[in-house]
């Protein structure tokens, strides 16, 4: 049971992670503290890493003619850190962020997506992990949570099922456990889902209490929240992709970076893309889905006709899960989410006649590459904030440098 003098310091912890610079009044008026109270428990997580005290109302150039000048304490943001980690099937990249979720360093590594030694994928994550904290300048024992976005189905104990080809389990091979294994609290979740944290936190869900994240590189894969919950389902598998192949017209899971890249290429090949198109001007190998929506926003024949295909796929997709879902938006995310103002263009109007009720509204997210991790390290943020009573329970004092 918790001590009611330890519920008084994570009530203070909380104001204090929320606030800018604050002073002993403003944390009685916002914790409902007593003025020794808020001074005796300041003491306490200054002593222990948690809190600063910072140079006095009246050094800091305040106009206080009378009386003592006001104490001033600011939340310790780099008292530990937190890692975000988008294992991705090509690239891995790790974000290391203080207690605010302000990035302390990024790295991005590529890795074989086609290994089937999970040993050897484990290997490359750790090393980009390792290196992403050696950037960041922290020890590894600084770290409080780390939370790893995998693409496949994650269910509640961290874990994949093997999935056509063993896909999902090469994805995650028990990665939980070896991460745990090297001394970090670690949680491993759908990419899909970390997308749609991150845009529920800074993003386009941003006050949204129902929408759709959809990932729409490689492969689709959708993160819901509906009435304000993220949907897992019983094994995690919410939101996958596979089901869309029942849908009339779709044969496969392929996200849009991947068809708008085949379909490029399957044309340049056959020789059916004219002397003078955008898309003549990059070698075969180098045809990826940026170059085929930029040159459909420049009205390039070729890359419109391409657009307008995935646009007719993507209406059915996105008025399949608007309609059973009943959600407000659709936001599509991911590094192509920046160049996909023509395909909205072309898919909105279509979706409109498919779902004749309320039909969501289409968003390009503005995280880019970056959405997975953003989300991984917020919901490691929420990971520390809900167990700050341990966490603050079994500290330590330390020593800091004062400001």
């Amino acid at each position: 049971m918790t001590s009611p003098k330890l519920q008084n310091a994570i009530a203070l912890l909380r104001f204090a992670w929320r606030s800018d610079a604050f002073t002993a009044s403003e944390a009685m008026a916002a914790t409902g503290l007593t003025r020794s109270t808020v001074i005796g428990q300041c003491d306490e997580l200054v002593e222990k890493g948690w809190v600063l005290e910072l140079a006095d109302s009246r050094t800091d150039g305040k106009d206080y003619r009378k009386g003592r000048p006001a104490r001033r304490y600011l939340f310790n943001a780099d008292r530990a850190a937190v890692v975000g980690v988008d294992a991705g099937t090509h690239t891995v990249t790790t974000r290391v962020a203080n207690l605010r979720g302000e990035m302390l360093a990024e790295h991005t590594a590529s890795v074989d997506g086609d290994l089937s030694e999970g040993r050897e994928r484990i290997e490359a994550i750790d090393r980009s992990i390792d290196d992403g904290i050696t950037s960041a300048g922290i020890d590894a024992a600084d770290v409080l949570c780390l939370v790893v976005g995998v693409p496949a189905p994650v269910d509640s104990r961290g874990g994949s099922p093997e999935g056509a080809n063993g896909f999902w389990r090469r994805m995650n091979p028990d990665l939980g456990r070896h991460l745990r294994d090297r001394g970090w609290t670690t949680i491993v979740e759908n990419d899909a889902n970390l997308a749609a944290i991150a845009e529920r936190t800074i993003g386009a869900g941003v006050g949204i209490e129902c929408f759709v994240t959809l990932l729409a590189g490689e492969r689709f894969g959708a993160g819901c929240v509906v009435d304000g919950r993220l949907l897992r389902g019983s094994r995690g598998g919410a939101g996958e992709s596979n089901p869309l192949t029942l849908i009339e017209g779709i044969t496969d899971a392929d996200g849009i970076g991947a068809q708008a890249r085949r379909w490029a290429r399957e044309a340049r090949e056959a020789g059916t893309i004219p002397p003078d198109s955008e898309l003549m001007a990059v070698a075969v190998e180098d045809m990826d889905a940026e170059t085929v929506f930029f040159a459909a926003a420049h009205g390039d024949d070729t890359a419109v006709r391409i657009v307008e295909r995935i646009a007719e796929r993507l209406s059915r997709i996105c008025a399949l899960l608007g309609g059973l879902l009943d959600v407000e938006r659709i936001i599509l995310a991911g590094g192509i989410a920046t160049a996909l103002t023509p395909l909205l263009e072309s898919t909105t109007p279509r979706l409109t006649e498919l779902v004749h009720l309320h039909p969501p509204e289409l968003l390009a997210s503005t995280l880019g590459r970056e959405v997975v991790t953003i989300g991984a390290v917020s919901r490691a943020q929420v990971w520390v904030e809900d167990n700050l009573t341990t966490l603050v329970a079994e500290s330590s004092p330390v020593h800091e440098t004062v400001p």
